[in-house]
């Protein structure tokens, strides 16, 4: 789909002649008028895309004149078939697109944050949580009051017992990060969305949207505490050491996976409310593309949940060999717990095999989902999309494989977790592109794409 302003830039430079030659009754006159008309329109409202009747000439597609000169005299903000997210204009558009693609870079980096934290046995440093948070300790008073709470816990006992004030600073100082990072994160999407309201360019829909995220997001603060408080609790046994329920941890990770997902998706429908389509044979492969690209994304985001379950359960410390799980390939204790169902999310053994077996299909799925759709006629970018999803999914398992054989060292295991949210972000980002465009855009493709 051709810009006005490239429109206008092509009259300009051919004036009448070559729109004589696509409508011989255009006087050179009204050729001018319409090139003016429209300079005026971009100059006041941005570029527009035009989603009319198209013709071809010279080896180009250019909106037939009598379209583009209705344009021209309404100048309209938005196309006939598809609802925009941001009224106001380009500039508006272009704003709030920047200000959601921030807001997911800093969930991205809080998810980071977050498994640096853990990986570090952080997180449990803090014994009492305040919604507003507030300032560290600057004394030594202070400290000294912190470390004496921390004593009481479960982890200071059975497993820091003589740990000293400045090892207690450090882990202390990256879960506070942690927490007021979070919080900016709070104000860094609250003051942009209030000022975007006042200016009216939120439209109903997207406003609700972005309302559930942020009350997502300050859930996400108390879904946080309430995963802490169950590493506080006494272990039932003596022996175990104490840790974070995984169900909570999982609770936890997802629901930051959520938002993030939510942000980057809005983002991407704010920037591109039409997906790459420049002719009917693209769409109808992005739709075969996006029969397989669905429950490969669906696979993607139960494979990463698993991880979730594998880091609550310090998974990744048990069975440091691959292929096999020590001298077996399937352990022995899989299905040793009762109910059977308990297996799949408390048992050692049986999480970690699930997530093997998890990341290798979708390692196999999203190879299928490439070697099928290789000899599809499909936009360069939606392949230039599979290609790239490929190599990151080798890449996550290659950095999972590692961390495992490495007894999960903090800059891989940190690097692994990133991993999985840079796939899902590409599985969005595909899923997003080959969308099924608006009936008038539709309308306007020639059969295929013409090379110029």
């Amino acid at each position: 789909m051709i810009a006005v302003r490239t429109f206008v830039r092509h009259f300009s430079r051919k004036r009448a002649e070559d729109l004589r030659k696509i409508s011989p009754n255009v006087t050179p006159r009204e050729a001018s008028s319409v090139a003016q008309d429209l300079y005026h329109v971009i100059k006041r409202r941005g570029p527009l895309p035009v989603s009319k009747t198209w013709i071809h000439a010279q080896g180009h597609y250019m909106p037939s004149f009598r379209n583009l000169s209705t344009l021209a005299s309404t100048g309209m903000d938005c196309r006939e078939g598809v609802k925009l997210l941001v009224t106001g204009g380009s500039r508006a558009q272009k704003m709030v697109g920047i200000w959601l693609f921030g807001s997911a870079a800093w969930v991205f980096s809080m998810v980071v944050l977050g498994g640096v934290t853990r990986l570090t046995r952080s997180g449990l440093s803090m014994t009492d949580w305040k919604f507003t948070g507030g300032l560290p300790p600057l004394s030594d008073e202070d400290w000294l009051h912190e470390f004496e709470k921390y004593k009481q816990s479960p982890e200071y006992k059975r497993v820091n017992k003589g740990m000293s004030i400045e090892d207690f600073k450090f882990i202390y100082l990256m879960e506070y990060a942690h927490r007021m990072w979070g919080r900016t994160l709070g104000l860094m999407f609250a003051l942009p969305f209030s000022y975007f309201l006042r200016k009216g360019y939120i439209t109903l829909q997207l406003g609700l949207r972005l309302s559930a995220l942020f009350a997502l997001g300050a859930g996400q603060g108390l879904i946080g505490w309430w995963m802490v408080k169950s590493g506080l609790e006494e272990p039932a046994s003596e022996y175990a050491q104490p840790r974070v329920s995984p169900y909570r941890l999982a609770a936890h990770l997802t629901s930051a996976f959520a938002i993030y997902c939510g942000l980057f998706w809005t983002g991407l429908s704010v920037v591109m409310p039409e997906p790459p389509a420049e002719s009917v044979a693209w769409v109808r492969g992005a739709a075969k593309v996006k029969r397989f690209a669905l429950p490969v994304s669906l696979l993607v985001a139960i494979t990463a949940v698993s991880g979730a379950f594998v880091a609550g359960n310090d998974a990744g410390h048990a069975y440091n060999t691959f292929p096999k799980m020590g001298d077996t390939w399937i352990p022995e204790d899989v299905f040793d717990m009762k109910p059977l169902i308990r297996n799949f999310f408390e048992n050692t053994s049986t999480v970690q095999l699930d997530h093997r077996i998890l990341a290798t299909a979708t390692l196999i799925s999203i190879g299928t989902l490439w070697w099928s759709t290789r000899k599809l006629d499909i936009h360069p970018a939606v392949k230039s999309l599979i290609g790239s999803t490929v190599g990151m999914a080798s890449l996550q398992v290659t950095l999972g494989i590692s961390t495992l054989l490495s007894y999960v060292p903090v800059s891989l295991g940190t690097a692994h977790q990133a991993g999985a949210l840079t796939l899902l972000t590409l599985m969005m980002l595909l899923n997003h592109t080959v969308r099924r465009p608006s009936m008038s855009l539709l309308k306007s493709l020639p059969q295929v794409a013409k090379t110029t």
